[in-house]
């Protein structure tokens, strides 16, 4: 897998310089020397102690023999970057060995940190995603609660109304009814008075001939139509059947003993399908989980040229040596000489 794949997964953007500098700083880090160190014990046995341990003998040598070479940022030659390592070591040490180990080891322990970073951000992704999750729900059941609580307040509030329409109405006919009751007995106390036992059909008329009833005299239709109303009246239990209006209350009052729109709520059993911010939320669960980046084989940087077996020490250089044994030796004799010149011309004579 390279730096490509894992960057078009959005999830840790991880650029070819930042990757080097990454592998770079590794190499540089004591902690990545240091573990290079116990995990490959057997390739520094032939380290010179001192009167030190092992270890202390490698943080020598590591501060000491490993360099790491860089570009000159002042001197920019070079086409690409790269990070470059410098080991000197003693005869009896496997330096290549060495060079190559601590590049791997710096290259896998970075590669290990990538993995456990973009493990590490999937799962506080994933976290949160949950939790968004959970939000919505506490939300939803919430947002639903309160609808309901709504919806039974404005019940409550209609069906307060519908009674106290109904008692003001029922009040009404009531009084309506009494005041029918008194008018009644009065007319049939005149209509008995005046003998009129049944309607005067003359008497109702007008001098045109039509009716006029609506402004007669009550009496005018006999004490014993009227008696028969005022029975009627007063044995009456209940006004409620000559107001249509009642009628429909009791309809919306009985409407109101199941408000359907309360009771689908209430049954629902499955909230999340109601959830408009859920869908999304799963889809990129979905996609987190999913998500299968091997990371085993990711390639962060490229080793363009292993070490290999130098063809010739860097130390000691034996021409140099010798024209330094040739200088030093000559001063030397040099001066033993003008020595015993010296010595000679300030003797005592004998």
């Amino acid at each position: 897998m390279d730096l490509d794949a894992l960057n078009a997964s959005e999830i840790y953007p991880l650029t070819p310089e930042d990757a080097l500098k990454r592998v770079g700083a590794s190499l540089e880090s004591y902690d990545t020397r240091m573990g290079f160190f116990k995990q490959n014990n057997e390739l520094f046995q032939s380290l010179e102690l001192g009167s030190g341990t092992l270890e202390q003998a490698f943080r020598l040598f590591s501060r000491e023999q490993i360099q790491i070479l860089k570009p000159d940022p002042k001197r920019p030659t070079h086409l690409s970057d790269y990070i470059g390592i410098q080991v000197e070591y003693a005869e009896g040490l496997d330096g290549v060995a060495i060079t190559n180990g601590l590049v791997q080891y710096a290259i896998e322990a970075e590669r290990k940190r990538t993995e456990a970073d973009v493990k590490a951000i999937i799962a506080n992704r994933l976290e949160a995603v949950q939790r968004k999750i959970d939000a919505a729900r506490v939300s939803y059941k919430t947002d639903k609660a309160v609808q309901i609580a709504e919806l039974e307040e404005e019940e409550q509030l209609k069906r307060a109304e519908l009674e106290d329409e109904l008692t003001s109405l029922r009040e009404n006919l009531k009084v309506k009814r009494e005041s029918r009751i008194l008018q009644l007995e009065e007319s049939v106390r005149i209509a008995k008075s005046a003998g009129i036992l049944k309607p005067n059909p003359v008497a109702m008329m007008d001098s045109s001939g039509e009716n006029k009833s609506g402004g007669m005299p009550l009496y005018f239709m006999g004490a014993s139509v009227l008696q028969a109303e005022l029975d009627a009246l007063k044995g009456r239990s209940a006004d409620d059947f000559s107001e249509p209006r009642i009628a429909e209350i009791a309809r919306e009052m009985k409407l109101l003993d199941k408000n359907r729109k309360i009771e689908i709520l209430k049954n629902r059993k499955d909230d999340d399908l109601f959830l408009s911010k859920l869908a999304k939320l799963r889809a990129e669960e979905a996609h987190l989980k999913a998500m299968n980046l091997n990371l085993d084989k990711l390639v962060l940087v490229r080793v363009d040229q292993p070490a290999e077996q130098p063809l010739k020490p860097v130390s000691p250089k034996k021409l140099l040596t010798l024209a330094i044994g040739i200088v030093l030796g000559g001063m030397l004799g040099v001066f033993v000489a003008l020595v015993r010149v010296l010595f000679r011309r300030y003797s005592p004579k004998n």
